[in-house]
């Protein structure tokens, strides 16, 4: 997951002095000035992201490709992985990004459907569209560059009214993908929402993705149809693949940690303690301090 401190340092742009404040964090680029790349990689970012395109471009989000060939209003959010391809080269456009705090006292982001896991992502614009969208982004521009008090509320405002624009349209459609590939890139998308997860840095950090249906919830299909792929193209199913994981993580921790069985439990998602054991003897045949004694001999 990209940090919003990687993110500056990926675009080369100065750290703002209130990136860690309380009240969370807002800005507003355009994309020619600092995107030098008719490509984005695929993954999940620490931040939500607003991105006016213009031009060709092909948009990857969780297991759907959907294209925009003239203006488009993208909306991204931490939990989903998305990339796009520039078709044409084209940079133009503005793109805004904000974390949930920034919105902690005034609702909750993610109940809108377009920062929503299993929702869409991508809407085309018009022309009468296309300068509502822009005249909102400059309207942004003004605002942060200001030295009024209450900006930040202003520019909630104009990011609720990008928000309420894009519900009132279509989404894009998904474009047509051949069943194998298909099978094939659902797979993929799968081992990469997993192993994104890891490793684990600090003891309060905690799987957000603990069983099959939170990542057939994000894939936006059915729990079923995702075991049926994951079998077909691993020969295990999504459970047997999720549990290897977290026991490998499991080891790694017993083994170059010093945390306390209660937190390696803790941060691979288990509220007690008693089942994280459970589930540690049945796969080692020794329970977890057992396995760090013999590992630390």
């Amino acid at each position: 997951m990209e940090s919003l401190e990687e993110f500056y340092q990926r675009i080369s742009v100065a750290l703002p002095q209130n990136i860690n404040s309380d009240i969370g964090h807002f800005n507003i680029f355009k994309r020619g000035d600092h995107l030098n790349c008719s490509t984005l990689p695929y993954s999940r970012k620490d931040y939500f992201k607003i991105t006016l395109l213009k031009g060709k471009n092909r948009i990857h989000y969780a297991q759907k490709t959907v294209q925009s060939d003239k203006y488009a209003l993208m909306f991204s959010d931490p939990l989903v992985p998305y990339s796009w391809d520039s078709l044409d080269g084209k940079k133009d456009g503005y793109f805004c990004i904000f974390t949930e705090s920034f919105f902690h006292y005034f609702g909750k982001v993610r109940d809108y459907p377009v920062f929503k896991p299993n929702q869409n992502k991508l809407f085309l614009l018009d022309e009468d569209s296309l300068i509502r969208c822009e005249k909102i982004f400059l309207e942004m521009e003004k605002e942060i560059n200001s030295d009024y008090e209450y900006k930040d509320d202003l520019l909630r405002n104009l990011t609720l009214e990008l928000i309420h624009l894009a519900m009132r349209m279509e989404p894009a459609k998904e474009s047509y993908i051949e069943p194998k590939n298909k099978k094939n890139k659902i797979s993929t998308l799968f081992n990469d929402l997993l192993e994104r997860q890891f490793p684990i840095n600090l003891p309060y950090e905690r799987l957000e993705l603990k069983n099959p249906n939170d990542y057939s919830r994000l894939l936006d299909i059915h729990t079923n149809h995702l075991n049926r792929i994951l079998k077909e193209t691993t020969s295990k199913t999504t459970s047997e693949i999720i549990a290897s994981r977290i026991l490998d993580e499991a080891k790694i921790l017993l083994k170059h940690s010093s945390w306390k069985v209660n937190e390696i439990s803790y941060s691979l998602g288990y509220e007690d303690s008693a089942h994280f054991i459970n589930f540690f003897k049945k796969r080692v045949n020794y329970t977890p301090q057992k396995y760090r004694t013999l590992e630390n001999v």
